[in-house]
C-alpha cells in the first residue's frame, strides 16, 4: 500500500512572483464552512479568534499596501492598521512607513471622510470611476493624507495595479469584500489566496460570500497549488498559490 503524502505545513522558501507591471497580490479572508464572510445581522460576525487576528496583523505588517472595497468600509468601518507595536517598529527600522498604504476602490464615490479607514493610519489612496472623481474628492476634502485617483470609466484593475507599482508597492494584501476578491480572481490578477475557515455554517444565501458568481480561470483544468495548511485554534488556515 503506497504511503500517504506528507501534510503541507510550511510555505516554500519564496513565493512572491516578480511582476514587471504590478505588485504581488494576496487575497486574504476569514469565512464560514459555506463560504460566507459575514451574516446579515447588524453586528459583525466574528469568524476568527485572537491567534488568527494576529496572523492577519503579521501579514499586514509584511505588506506594502492593504486594500478593501468601498462596501467593506461602509459596512464594517475597518481601521486596517498594524496593531502590534513591535511590527510597526520593525517596519520603521527597514525604512518603510509605520503603516502600509491603505487603498480602496469605488465606482460611486460615496465614501465619507469620517470613516475610520480615513482618520487613522498613514497614506490612503482612493481609486474612483472617472465620473465620480470630483464628487468623491469633495467628500474627502477633510480626510488626512488621502488622494483620489481616476481609475477609468468602469474602474480598471490592471490600471490600479500599475499605479500602485509606480508608487513602490511590491506586495498588496486584499482584505475584501467579495466583489473585490471576485474581480481579482476573474481577471486573473491574484497570486495567492490565504483563507481562515471557521467551523460553522451561516446558511443564508443573502449573506456576503468570499466570491460571487463569475467565470474564473482557476477552474478544474487549472487547479491552484496548496502551499500551506495548519490549525489556528478551531480554524483551519489554507494558503493556495495561483499558477501562471
Amino acid at each position: 500500500m503506497p504511503a500517504e503524502p506528507p501534510a503541507v505545513d510550511s510555505p516554500p522558501a519564496s513565493t512572491d512572483e516578480v511582476h514587471p507591471g504590478r505588485p504581488h497580490v494576496i487575497l486574504s479572508a476569514a469565512m464560514s464552512l459555506d463560504g460566507h464572510l459575514d451574516d446579515n445581522s447588524p453586528q459583525r460576525l466574528l469568524l476568527s479568534d485572537a491567534a488568527d487576528f494576529d496572523r492577519v496583523d503579521a501579514l499586514r505588517a509584511a505588506s506594502d499596501a492593504v486594500m478593501v472595497g468601498a462596501e467593506t468600509i461602509r459596512r464594517d468601518d475597518p481601521r486596517l492598521l498594524v496593531n502590534d507595536a513591535g511590527r510597526r517598529e520593525e517596519r520603521l527600522r527597514r525604512g518603510m512607513p509605520e503603516f502600509p498604504l491603505k487603498v480602496t476602490v469605488t465606482g460611486t464615490g460615496a465614501l465619507e471622510a469620517g470613516a475610520r479607514f480615513f482618520i487613522t493610519g498613514g497614506e490612503k489612496v482612493v481609486y474612483c470611476a472617472d465620473r465620480a472623481v470630483a464628487a468623491q474628492a469633495e467628500r474627502l476634502r477633510g480626510a488626512p493624507r488621502t488622494e483620489v485617483v481616476a481609475a477609468g470609466e468602469l474602474v480598471d484593475f490592471p490600471r490600479i495595479l500599475a499605479d500602485l507599482k509606480g508608487r513602490g508597492v511590491e506586495r498588496l494584501m486584499v482584505e475584501g469584500g467579495g466583489s473585490l476578491h471576485t474581480r481579482f480572481l476573474a481577471e486573473d490578477l491574484a497570486d495567492e489566496i490565504q483563507l481562515a475557515i471557521a467551523p460553522f455554517f451561516v446558511g443564508d444565501d443573502r449573506a456576503p460570500r468570499f466570491v460571487r458568481e463569475a467565470d474564473f480561470p482557476q477552474n478544474a483544468q487549472r487547479r491552484m497549488t496548496l502551499a500551506e495548511t495548519r490549525a489556528i485554534g478551531d480554524l483551519v488556515f489554507v494558503r493556495y498559490l495561483i499558477k501562471r
